[in-house]
């Protein structure tokens, strides 16, 4: 018996994909979306079939992520933003509705939705993750987007 093995890989295809970035805390947000950007392109992707739509917030990201999902436009939706902790619990509050809002749509919709929002304690972690030390996370979103919506393609109907 010979085990079937589904998996994606780095193939854009004719694949389209959104990008829903917050503007809040821009300057590390900013280097999510370049990071994003060049990994798409990297793999092949034409700025043609790249949407980038900015978001007043990390807690706006959902819905917009949802209304782009269910337009039936894009193969897969890339969500980027930094919630940096303060010294309130406001960040508890904003990380949360992120990121159960973002996993709820792939699963409502069946269109992969890419969580690449940062929840950092520190701006400097923060600015790590974004392009210095702990690479760029904006760029690991894209390449998990190009790779989940090859692997969609690729499942039973």
């Amino acid at each position: 018996m010979s085990l079937n093995v589904l998996e994606g890989h780095f193939n854009s295809g004719s694949h389209t994909f959104a990008i829903v970035a917050a503007k809040f805390n821009q300057a590390v947000v900013d280097r999510l979306v370049e990071g994003a950007l060049d990994g798409l392109r990297r793999h092949g992707v034409a700025d043609k079939n790249i949407t980038l739509v900015r978001v007043p917030g990390s807690y706006e990201i959902p819905l917009i992520a949802n209304k782009l999902a269910l337009s039936g436009k894009f193969s897969s939706i890339i969500c980027l933003g930094a919630v940096i902790k303060g010294e309130t619990d406001h960040y508890d509050h904003v990380a949360g509705a992120s990121t159960n809002g973002i996993a709820g749509i792939s699963l409502q919709t069946g269109i992969p939705v890419i969580f690449g929002v940062l929840t950092c304690d520190t701006l400097e972690q923060a600015i790590n993750r974004a392009g210095a030390k702990a690479g760029n996370k904006g760029f690991e979103a894209a390449l998990t987007a190009i790779e989940m919506a090859d692997l969609i393609l690729k499942l039973p109907k």
